[in-house]
């Protein structure tokens, strides 16, 4: 299997700066890689709500992640701070794929790349529901053309 090629930060329609915490590090002296997964769910649902489409204790509809990874390229810690870049792969009837590119924020080259899968359910019933319109759109803006990272 051929190792992926690291993101670059221009590769993202919206970048957020995030600092890493003291807590974040791990006794070998960088970012746990449980932490990623912490910043990937924070630079999403940190920008719905900024764009207005969630809020987190009244939407009728939420998104559920039901899959995540993580490629690993190089160690972040604190006192670091990070660029988390995002942008939606695959955008569906009731699932949205995001890619999210973490950066140290003087880096161009991505140190992870997570992929980060949500479906939209009913809050009451937590069955799946289309993605309302209003979340539609604000994916949309952030849908880039998948390229192939290998030619």
């Amino acid at each position: 299997m051929e190792r992926p090629v690291p993101s670059l930060k221009s590769d993202y329609p919206r970048v957020t700066r995030m600092p890493t915490r003291w807590a974040d590090n791990d006794s070998y002296g960088h970012v746990n890689n449980v932490v990623y997964y912490s910043f990937f769910d924070t630079a999403v649902n940190r920008h719905l709500i900024e764009s207005g489409v969630l809020d987190i204790a009244a939407s009728p509809v939420i998104a559920l992640v039901i899959e995540t990874r993580c490629t690993y390229f190089s160690s972040v810690g604190f006192p670091d701070d990070l660029d988390l870049g995002l942008k939606v792969v695959k955008l569906g009837n009731s699932s949205v794929q995001y890619e999210i590119g973490l950066f140290k924020s003087t880096a161009e080259t991505a140190s992870a790349v997570g992929y980060f899968t949500h479906v939209y359910v009913d809050r009451q019933t937590n069955r799946p529901v289309a993605i309302p319109d209003s979340v539609r759109s604000v994916l949309s803006e952030l849908q880039v053309a998948v390229q192939d990272k290998g030619n």
